[in-house]
């Protein structure tokens, strides 16, 4: 699955978890944040794909993944960077 379409399958787990996705400019990685009480993900816009992908693969073990469906590269996706991460 290419770099885009692994982006945009983020996005849409995202809206199944009710999780904003926040990209902004600036000096910092991205990750898993608060803001008004509300956790969210933040992406620094100015990196590239595939650091984006990473802190999304990332931020998202934070949730229960279990009973969602998620197409099977995105899955394989999340586990390696999981793997990678220990």
């Amino acid at each position: 699955m290419k770099k885009k379409q692994l982006f945009e399958e983020f996005e849409m787990l995202s809206e199944k978890l009710g999780v904003k996705i926040i990209k902004g400019k600036g000096n910092f990685v991205g990750g898993t944040c608060h803001v008004n009480d509300e956790k969210v993900v933040v992406i620094n816009k100015s990196k590239p794909i595939e650091q984006h992908l990473r802190i999304l693969a990332i931020s998202f073990l934070e949730w229960d993944l279990e009973g969602i469906f998620l197409v099977p590269a995105l899955r394989a996706y999340i586990d390696k960077v999981n793997t990678l991460n220990l």
